[in-house]
């Protein structure tokens, strides 16, 4: 019984040394159409075309031989390696590794990737992938048939993004090619490929950067941050102790979308952005949206905002996973509500009106909770009264859905 696997990364340069030995001596070769056809792959060996890796790590345990797994790129980044190296197949596992395809498709472009963000898209994650490229300035897609170029661009409708599309990295057929993100589905696009999504241009940072991906220290300290971050001009609803409270019961993450409904100055919105959420912020207030986008680029966040009265601006917006309604009453929290996101945070002013809203969400299907939140803000070089809020804090958690 083999209890030995080789996986062999192919970047569609040579075989190495070390590659071409491993190749030669297997009993066993596993892999993709175009990687069985390699002239390397000793004609009298076992073939398996390449498609649930289980089944494939299955056969290889079960094979008397030598067993060699063919895969693109570097097969340890998004590949095949996690499954061979599951506990119940007992293989052991050796890679030789080829250039991954997310740094060939950098390459290509002649652009650095170690301040990009990298996510993995298919039918079922597509959302939440759709939701890193509005959120962050670098994005490369590894694709998959029903979830390419075309399907991001679909999903990206009133966001500007730039797509450099890699097509078929390594092979005869290769191609690259820019397009701005409206014009994606306007073509037929060769599998495989990888998109690299590109916001708003930011500076570099002076010699690099620490981290991959965004650095999640960009920008001042501080969940939530006072209003004089924001310009100095909040409605109630934005006071830092309600923003914080809400951000707590939201949770939002990477991969989330976020409406902020009532957006305000935008300080709920930027904050929700900080996190690494996808945000649409909404206001029927031009001048509320203009302070947000302002905002927005004064923190180095992506975010889209919607000028328009709610619940009827909300009616084409995507599916949102958690959000923040910052005005409009009961009608409002009843038509996000009939959208089931996760998770929906308001507040009322008063006991009977945060029990009319709290009786919708009930009726909608959420868990509600309902807590009085008072702040007195002292002066403390005379420890005199500065300032006090009073406002009910309503959250409504869906159940079934509250991951």
């Amino acid at each position: 019984m083999a209890d030995r696997v080789t996986v062999i990364g192919w970047d569609g340069s040579p075989l190495t040394a070390a590659a071409r030995s491993a190749l030669g001596a297997a009993t066993l070769v596993a892999g993709a159409a175009h990687h069985l056809s390699l002239p390397e792959v000793p004609p009298g060996a076992e073939r398996i075309r390449l498609g649930s890796v289980a089944l494939a790590a299955r056969r290889i345990a079960g094979h008397r031989g030598t067993a060699v797994v063919l895969a693109d790129g570097d097969p340890g980044f998004f590949g095949v390696v996690r499954t061979l190296r599951a506990p119940e197949f007992g293989l052991e596992v050796e890679v030789v590794p080829g250039v991954s395809s997310v740094a060939a498709a950098f390459a290509r472009a002649g652009m650095p990737w170690d301040d990009a963000q990298v996510v993995v898209a298919h039918r079922r994650t597509l959302r939440r992938a759709v939701n890193v490229c509005r959120a962050h300035t670098k994005v490369a897609v590894l694709t998959s048939p029903g979830a390419g170029p075309a399907e991001l661009g679909l999903l990206l409708e009133g966001v500007h993004r730039t797509f450099v599309i890699c097509e078929a990295l390594g092979s005869e057929r290769e191609q690259v090619t820019v397009v701005t993100s409206d014009k994606a589905a306007d073509h037929t696009w060769r599998d495989p490929n990888i998109v690299i999504v590109i916001g708003r241009t930011v500076a570099a940072a002076e010699g690099g950067g620490w981290i991959a991906g965004r650095d999640p220290g960009a920008g001042p300290r501080g969940w939530t941050l006072p209003a004089e971050s924001y310009g100095g001009l909040m409605g109630e609803g934005e006071l830092e102790p309600l923003r914080a409270a809400q951000l707590t019961r939201l949770g939002p993450r990477v991969g989330d979308l976020v409406w902020d409904i009532g957006c305000g100055s935008g300080a709920f919105a930027v904050e929700a952005a900080r996190a690494g959420a996808a945000v649409i912020a909404v206001d029927r207030d031009p001048q509320a949206c203009a302070r947000t986008e302002g905002n927005a680029r004064g923190f180095g966040v992506l975010l889209q905002t919607i000028h328009g009265a709610a619940p009827h601006a909300l009616e084409n917006l995507p599916e949102p996973d958690v959000v923040r309604i910052g005005g409009g009453g009961a009608a409002v929290v009843s038509a996000v509500a009939d959208r089931r996101p996760q998770r929906i945070v308001t507040h009322a002013a008063t006991r009977d009106a945060a029990e009319i809203v709290g009786r919708d969400l009930s009726s909608h299907g959420y868990d509600v909770e309902c807590a009085l939140l008072q702040s007195v803000e002292l002066d403390t070089r005379a420890w005199t009264e500065r300032e006090r809020s009073v406002a009910f804090l309503l959250s409504g958690v869906l159940p079934d859905r509250s991951a």
